[in-house]
């Protein structure tokens, strides 16, 4: 079977999943956040945290929540590294140094899950399943949540109060990660993924040598992981390990892990306000751009070069024969258009164009399908700038849902746009401007600086993945890419609450005659169109020096 048709049926397949999953799942999703019962459970946790969750916050209360809630998070975690060498089941490793450990904790608490560090020869049971584990449920909670909070603006009317932090948290995490990771992590353990809490053993090589592995409780781990578009992988190797993704159906699984809550909130998104349609032009968006970049990237690993591509079957180097060129396509552009990270190939052995497809990818704002809750809420606002776009173009006052986009709301929105460039390209060109960390570049080059850009597109952009071939631990990226990933992650949030009050403050706008029909093809089409004229300005500069440039010489 050829590469491109194993491609086209993988893909095909997969569709056919998402579109099983999207009504149940995205219904259910808006059932959660709608609900105004509490499970027993739920009032155990609401009263040991001492929380009310069904007091009504205002969108500051809500940061509030958001931002302590996180604190705490990167503190225990911090701690828990700090302390390793004294835990139970550390499996013999020390404790982590304090700038890698406090690169780990924001990391993981900020849902990027960047790791400067090998998984299986650093972190220990309890580290790996009572600190990482947790945070990859939490942080993807709380990104729903704030998701959550952005629609009920958009719902609510007359009224600052957009839910309940603390409820939606424990909700999120209880109703809907905590159950589907169960029965994922049973489909993956039949896959053959290792679940269990064995220590370190050694074993022999067809050379004659040895080598040392360590087990873990890599399947629950690994679910969440895909589920909560978190990426943090057990093992150095991520899912490109055996252990964790053994065979292409597993793979094919994760793929699906990673994209099916990002597309079903866009139905959660339609039913919580009213129109189903609105959900569906939200889907078709993401649904264009995922589909056209793995179009792409298929074809660019595939593309025959000389003899060795041609023996090879397309750009093999540093994939896995299990998955081959089409399996390693999708799962790069899953991970990369949603805020995942995890990888099953060496992304910086893509060819020039594949890389920088990735790049372009998180660039975009990881809004196709995007992280769970930080995509929708990403989408959301470039719906209020398309929708903006459009007033301007034909003189009329902008409205998105009956609610008018005046000039706080475009405030908020151009703030979010404006904060990860920012921090993307300030910390690329400061990292080439100083002598020190250019010298964690393993190549030279158009590919050197493609490493550093992508490094901080990664970090700011929630994503974790690494291009490979830049030595990251070091002082100088452990420390920038943690103010890149908090930033990234914490002040956009800032914004989108902001801007979710001041929609709930309005008195709905009725429709009228002139009325921009944003469910429809036509509003999709234009609001493809702003997200790529957008990040093609901010970006394209930067693109045209890394990957471009290499991929035209090649």
């Amino acid at each position: 079977m050829s590469p491109v048709l194993a491609g086209v049926l993988q893909l095909l397949a997969l569709v056919a999943a998402l579109a099983l999953a999207y009504r149940p799942l995205g219904d259910h999703m808006a059932g959660v956040y709608s609900s105004s019962r509490h499970l027993r459970a739920e009032k155990w946790i609401y009263k040991a945290i001492g929380a009310d969750p069904d007091t009504q916050m205002r969108w500051p209360a809500y940061l509030r929540g958001v931002l302590g809630f996180s604190l705490v998070g990167v503190l225990l975690l911090y701690l828990m590294q700090r302390v390793q060498g004294s835990l139970p089941g550390s499996l013999g490793f020390s404790s982590i140094d304090p700038d890698q450990a406090f690169n780990t904790a924001a990391s993981f608490v900020a849902n990027t899950n960047w790791q400067s560090y090998y998984g299986e020869q650093a972190m220990g049971h309890v580290v790996q399943t009572g600190g990482l584990a947790v945070q990859n449920f939490v942080s993807a909670a709380v990104g729903m949540a704030v998701a959550a909070a952005l629609v009920r603006g958009f719902a609510r009317s007359r009224t600052g109060e957009l839910g309940n932090f603390w409820a939606d948290l424990v909700r999120g995490t209880l109703r809907i990660l905590l159950p589907i990771s169960v029965v994922g992590a049973l489909v993956l353990v039949a896959c053959g993924a290792v679940q269990n809490f064995s220590g370190i053993h050694e074993v022999g090589q067809f050379t004659g040598g040895t080598q040392q592995w360590n087990g873990g409780a890599v399947a629950s781990q690994e679910v969440i992981k895909e589920l909560g578009t978190n990426g943090g992988g057990y093992f150095n190797a991520n899912s490109a390990h055996p252990f964790e993704n053994p065979n292409a159906l597993s793979n094919l699984f994760e793929v699906f892990l990673i994209l099916v809550i990002p597309f079903a909130l866009t139905r959660t998104f339609g039913r919580m306000v009213g129109s189903l349609k609105q959900g569906y032009a939200i889907l078709a968006t993401m649904a264009v751009i995922w589909l056209g970049f793995t179009a792409l990237m298929m074809w660019t690993e595939t593309a025959h070069h000389g003899p060795a591509f041609d023996l090879a079957g397309g750009a093999m180097e540093g994939k896995e024969n299990r998955f081959g060129i089409a399996g390693s396509a999708i799962f790069s552009v899953a991970t990369t258009l949603t805020s995942t990270g995890a990888v099953n190939s060496f992304h910086s052995s893509s060819t020039g164009l594949g890389g920088g497809i990735n790049l372009l990818g998180m660039q975009l704002g990881e809004i196709a399908p995007g992280g769970v809750g930080s995509g929708l809420y990403g989408m959301l606002v470039m719906a209020v700038i398309a929708v903006f776009v459009a007033g301007l173009m034909v003189g009329r006052t902008p409205e998105y849902l009956g609610k008018k986009i005046g000039t706080r709301q475009i405030k908020f929105a151009a703030c979010y746009l404006l904060v990860t460039p920012a921090l993307v390209l300030c910390f690329t060109a400061a990292a080439l401007a100083l002598p020190t960390p250019a010298d964690s570049m393993t190549n030279s080059g158009a590919h050197g600086f493609s490493e550093i850009l992508y490094a901080y597109s990664s970090g700011a952009n929630n994503n974790g993945s690494a291009f490979a071939g830049l030595s990251a631990d070091t002082q100088w990226f452990n420390s920038t890419l943690v103010i890149a990933m908090l930033l990234g992650r914490f002040l956009p949030m800032v914004f989108v609450l902001a801007l979710a009050g001041s929609l709930a403050e309005q008195t709905p706008v009725p429709e009228t005659a002139g009325t921009l029909r944003t469910q429809k093809p036509l509003f999709t089409g234009l609001l493809v169109g702003t997200i790529m004229i957008i990040t093609g300005l901010t970006y394209f500069p930067a693109l045209a020096l890394g990957p471009l440039a290499e991929g035209l010489a090649s």
